[in-house]
């Protein structure tokens, strides 16, 4: 019988080593791609078998709940450029499968500014606008210009500017009403050549301000992107020795009555504005009252004992052991605040 398997092609392939909760699952069908022919090739012959698509960059945000019934795609594009840009302003480019933070140690090396807060982030370049990924004050869409993206049932290559991605908190249009029907190939920034510091944070401007008189030095760029690595590196762990997803819940927002209600009950309630009438809760802090960090289950899904906000897979969890975990915080806070964790990273299976 013929075999017309395409030589790109890898069967029951173990997703574990592609996600950093280490999650084991199997995909069905697997290939790597590191050109825009090549993936859509590939997506040719995805709509001729009737496969669905899984896009994996670095696997930072998915949770592997089960084996996947389709083609998993590890994107590789590789680039960076600088585009003269007005005012001031520089645009610059980088492939889908660039490195964040390399990435944004790039940016720095350019004298371009803007992405500093957003340092040591995990992940690849082309999931950062999916999540429109944040920190200490600055997100994706605060620095968005454009994206390239290619249909996966056409194979058309389309541009989305900022208004077309409808970013919202951890949020954007890829998580909604185009969820799985575009691969982002590539993205452009819109960052400044005049460094002025994003420091509302009071951990981060505290952090900042005694570095900079430690070293006898202004604020600088790179000064904020290496105080931002330190209080990362002390409240994240390393997805090469501990598997976890960053920031698993995002940080719920409710309007002032509750707030109020909640600060009356909870002096220390840790909360920050989120624009009129509503208030940011910081879920680590919620979950860390429920009694949870630090809990490991025998299943090895647990709780980071620095950052209740992040999940760990201590090794031989699976996704359902992760989600099943996720579910028992949710049901606490509830019972104990009426506040509605809702899970960050993209759950497949």
């Amino acid at each position: 019988m013929r075999n017309d398997t395409p030589a790109w092609l890898q069967q029951n392939v173990q997703l574990q080593p592609y996600n950093t909760l280490s999650l084991p699952a199997i995909a069905r069908y697997f290939t790597t791609v590191d050109s825009l022919a090549d993936l859509q090739a590939v997506l040719v012959w995805a709509k001729e078998k009737d496969v669905d698509v899984l896009p994996l960059g670095g696997g930072s945000n998915v949770v592997l709940a089960d084996d996947y019934d389709g083609l998993v795609i590890c994107l590789r594009f590789m680039g960076r450029e600088l585009i003269d840009g007005q005012d001031g302003e520089v645009l610059v480019r980088a492939a889908a499968g660039e490195e964040w933070h390399s990435f944004v140690c790039w940016t720095l090396e350019q004298d371009c500014f803007g992405l500093e807060n957003l340092s040591l982030i995990p992940g690849t370049v082309g999931a950062a606008p999916i999540q429109n990924i944040g920190a200490y004050g600055v997100e994706i869409q605060d620095v968005f210009h454009s994206l390239e993206a290619v249909n996966v049932r056409t194979g058309e290559l389309v541009t989305y500017a900022g208004d077309d991605c409808r970013f919202g908190y951890r949020d954007s249009v890829f998580k909604g009403e185009d969820r799985d029907c575009f691969i982002i190939t590539s993205v452009t920034f819109a960052l400044t050549r005049t460094f002025a510091p994003t420091l509302g944070y009071g951990e981060l401007h505290r952090e900042v301000e005694c570095e900079a008189q430690e070293r006898g030095c202004p604020v600088s760029a790179a000064l904020v992107s290496d105080v931002v690595c330190r209080i990362r590196e002390a409240k994240l762990p390393d997805p090469g020795q501990i598997g976890n997803a960053g920031s698993f819940f995002k940080n719920p927002v409710v309007a002032e009555t509750h707030f109020q209600r909640l600060k009356g009950k909870f002096e220390n309630l840790v909360a920050y504005p989120a624009g009129e009438g509503h208030w940011k809760l910081a879920a680590g802090w919620l979950i860390d009252q429920c009694g949870f960090k630090g809990v490991t289950h025998a299943t090895s899904a647990g709780v980071y004992q620095n950052q209740a906000l992040v999940l760990v897979n201590h090794g031989g969890a699976s996704g359902k052991d992760i989600l099943a975990l996720a579910d028992e915080i949710k049901a606490a806070v509830w019972a104990r605040f009426a506040v509605e964790l809702e899970i960050e990273p993209r759950i497949y299976g």
